[in-house]
């Protein structure tokens, strides 16, 4: 006869959900405030009497701090785990906002948005959360790591409009002073009360989205994994490497300039945000689809097809500049915004493990945002000496067909150590 005591307990609520929901909130607002810099980028010029290559060289200060971070953070989460990093990463992006609030000069817009902001992106990006969530989620591992990153997708959808309106109402400094104070009170909770960085700190294993009773497929986390300067030694690490770099001159130049260009055009600010916030809204499907793809396919052939489709897409808005094909680039290109992000802890666990994801992906992706800060900062410089973006983009044409070749060369299989 079975007693009260005897009777098995079910399952409680597996923690890796805990993970995902708030690195997905996370996320959102640090999105939000990343693509904000567009938004600002012409009240600021006719406020202070800047130009776009001055103020795209913040920019770049910006992207190169950020990404020299990635390393350091990718470095002590994976010896330190996620808590404090999140902590301190969230004190000095949220102090950058505020100070933004403040400036009157370019060397405190460059100490404030360059140095302060930066340093925190890289403990509350997307990098960090996809190399956490890997590590809480084993057969739908892709799918999982998508659905956390939906966050940036969203939180640009949400909270650039707002950001836009409350601007023209209110003006680019309440909205920044604003925005930093909100990081601050999200994410400090989160990282104190939620976070955990390794599965057994909770006594349970990864969430592998397996039936009940059936047993979880354990992962060899060590064995055979390849450290950082080993798997520099592979072709496929240098491919992938330089094809980071094209993908990041891309994004980030489209997602600073691209409210700058379409107003040149005679489209309104309100709309031009609007265009920002779908290209954040349509990299939702595009990272939804690209997770769950890689799962069964893999992740060469979906990165390939990005650039070839971001090749057609410069092809377009070469020829024609109107508020239709300004549109259908929105759309489009946000499609492929994101897909790269999941993509990129899949394909490089999938060729030199999970160990040493976090500073593997990390400085892979220290890479791609050097690529985003240096092409944003040449894009603003050749506007000045021109007057127009179409060189800026005849070369980006050119580095998507390059960087659609370069994916072709990766072997996709694990590597050896040598």
């Amino acid at each position: 006869m079975s007693r009260f005591w005897e009777t098995p307990r079910k399952p409680r609520f597996l923690y890796g959900w805990y993970i995902l929901a708030s690195s997905f909130i996370v996320l959102f607002f640090n999105s939000g405030a990343r693509n904000s810099f567009g938004v600002m980028f012409k009240p600021m010029m006719a406020e202070l009497g800047w130009n776009r290559g001055a103020i795209s060289l913040a920019f770049f200060v910006h992207m190169t701090i950020f990404a020299l971070s990635l390393i350091v953070v990718g470095r002590l989460y994976d010896r330190y785990g996620p808590k404090w990093i999140i902590v301190i990463s969230t004190l000095l992006i949220s102090a950058g906002y505020v100070l933004i609030s403040r400036i009157g000069s370019l060397t405190e817009f460059y100490v404030a948005y360059g140095v302060l902001a930066a340093a925190g992106m890289g403990g509350t990006s997307g990098p960090l959360f996809s190399a956490l969530v890997s590590k809480w989620f084993v057969k739908w591992r892709g799918l999982a790591i998508s659905v956390a990153l939906s966050g940036n997708c969203l939180g640009q959808f949400a909270i650039i409009p707002l950001f836009t309106a409350f601007s023209l109402k209110y003006g680019w400094r309440a909205s920044n002073l604003y925005l930093g104070l909100i990081m601050l009170v999200i994410n400090v909770p989160l990282a104190f009360v939620v976070f955990r960085g390794d599965p057994e700190q909770v006594g349970k294993g990864p969430a592998d989205f397996q039936e009940k009773g059936r047993p979880r497929r354990k992962e060899k986390l060590e064995e055979g994994d390849l450290s950082l300067r080993e798997a520099m030694r592979t072709s496929s690490f240098w491919f992938f490497a330089m094809t980071m770099f094209v993908c990041g001159s891309a994004d980030f130049f489209v997602t600073t300039h691209l409210i700058p260009f379409v107003t040149d055009h005679g489209v309104s600010a309100i709309t031009a945000g609007n265009m920002l916030a779908w290209v954040g809204l349509m990299s939702l499907p595009g990272i939804l689809i690209a997770g769950p793809v890689s799962d069964m396919i893999g992740n060469k052939i979906p990165i390939a097809l990005t650039f070839l489709l971001r090749v057609f897409l410069f092809l377009l808005i070469l020829k024609y500049q109107t508020t239709l094909s300004f549109y259908i680039f929105s759309l489009v290109f946000g499609f492929t915004l994101l897909i790269t992000a999941p993509l990129s802890t899949t394909l490089l666990g999938r060729l030199y493990g999970f160990s040493n994801i976090g500073l593997i992906s990390g400085f892979i992706i220290t890479i791609h945002n050097l690529g985003g800060g240096f092409w944003t900062y040449l894009g603003g410089v050749i506007f000045d000496r021109s007057g127009n973006y179409q060189t800026i983009f005849l070369f980006s044409t050119a580095m998507a067909l390059v960087a659609f070749l370069l994916t072709l060369f990766i072997r996709e299989k694990r590597h050896l150590r040598p």
